[in-house]
């Protein structure tokens, strides 16, 4: 079965996340990926270590699909390396700042020189035209700023989602990005640059709540897991564990009251809709309580699926690895790689197409794993490879 990206080929000079992930969707869509590492590795390779080799976690997971070339892209050969890859090649991928894209010669006006119709997808901390546009800054620092830490955790200290989902959303609004301009390539002829910000990203998600705050200033403050506008919505502590339960629209609000059996709810009105019962949750957020604490969390869950409430349980990661709904989904692949203890639990490709789907066909590669193969493809032979190898080129 063909893949969409079966003909594209990607250069990837991406760090830690956002780049990586960016050209993993690319490379799980069938493109030809690349990834270019300093001779010693890049910083991410070494994030969460894991196996044997110092390998982490978090790269096996974003450079599956890939193939590894070591190459020092600022030495004169090393330059012109880069000149003849891209020129064989349709996306460079790069989540680098404006002043070492240009040090690279990974601009886009530069990148043009070597392939007129590349398509450059850059991704930064902050975005371009503000004062801040060439600070440096990771996922945390995004949601720092667009509010998602104030409003999340307790009211008095702001708390950070510990996985990194700006990272992880810019990787995904750059690979869309990146393939919408892949079509108007196809369309036109005519290459772009695709960008990306952190910010940009975190903004994104937090636009409801900044759109709230600036037309009726709502001046609003982290409340826990507690919803403010809407009611019964909070993680409740059960028998053995805890559950998160959200009633959103009267529709559901009248299947819990059912639930309680307790029409009265319907009729106060301080519960009249979601906003005033957001503003006056303490009631309705007791009686929930009272309900989940006398029974189990399967219990819980049974009762209100059959009520047809939308509720989960709070899952540590080895619970979340081993229940039976994700486990039946099979969607954490068991792939293997050199000094691992056993195959790693990787996530497979988060969206699928039913005639022609993505696929986890490879491991992260190694360091350097097809320096050789990808400079054959270009026309270095072994004598050649021998001697930029020697001179630290590759």
């Amino acid at each position: 079965m063909s893949q969409v990206l079966q003909d594209i080929r990607v250069l990837d000079f991406g760090r830690y996340i956002a780049g990586p992930y960016c050209a993993c969707l690319l490379g799980d869509m069938g493109a030809d990926v690349i990834r270019i590492e300093k001779s010693g590795g890049s910083e991410d390779r070494w994030v969460v270590p894991i196996a044997e080799g110092g390998e982490g976690s978090l790269f096996m997971q974003v450079n599956r699909n890939k193939r590894s070339v070591t190459l020092n892209p600022r030495s004169d050969e090393g330059r012109e390396i880069v000149r003849k890859l891209v020129a064989t090649s349709d996306v460079v991928v790069a989540n680098l700042p404006p002043q070492t894209l240009e040090s690279m010669g990974l601009d886009y006006p530069t990148l043009c020189e070597s392939k007129p119709d590349v398509i450059l997808a850059t991704i930064s901390a902050y975005g371009h035209g503000g004062p801040w546009s060439h600070r440096v800054g990771f996922d945390g620092v995004a949601q720092a700023m667009s509010g998602a830490m104030f409003m999340s955790g307790p009211e008095d200290e702001p708390t950070r989602l510990y996985y990194p989902w700006v990272d992880f959303t810019t990787a995904m609004l750059t690979a869309f990005g990146t393939m919408a301009a892949i079509l108007e390539r196809q369309k036109t002829g005519r290459g772009q640059q695709v960008e990306g910000s952190l910010l940009g990203s975190a903004l994104t998600v937090a636009n409801t709540t900044l759109i709230e705050q600036d037309v009726i200033q709502a001046n609003r403050v982290a409340t826990g897991n507690r919803a403010q506008t809407a009611a019964p919505s909070d993680c409740y502590r059960t028998k053995d564990g805890w559950v998160l339960m959200m009633v959103v629209g009267q529709p559901l609000f009248e299947r819990w009251a059912t639930l309680m059996g307790e029409p009265h709810w319907l009729e106060d009105p301080r519960f009249e809709d979601d906003l005033a019962r957001g503003d006056n949750s303490g009631p309705i957020t007791e009686r929930m309580a009272r309900w989940c604490q006398e029974r189990t969390t399967e219990e819980c869950l049974a009762k209100l699926e059959a009520a047809r409430l939308p509720a989960g349980p709070v899952l540590s990661p080895q619970e979340a690895l081993d229940h039976e709904h994700i486990r039946a989904l099979k969607f954490m692949l068991a792939v293997d790689y050199p000094g691992l203890s056993k195959p790693a639990p990787v996530a497979d490709i988060p969206v699928r197409l039913s005639e022609t789907p993505g696929s986890v066909r490879n491991r992260a590669p190694l360091l350097g794993e097809h320096t050789g193969e990808v400079l054959a493809e270009i026309g270095y032979d072994e004598e050649a490879l021998a001697r930029l190898r020697g001179a630290g080129v590759v």
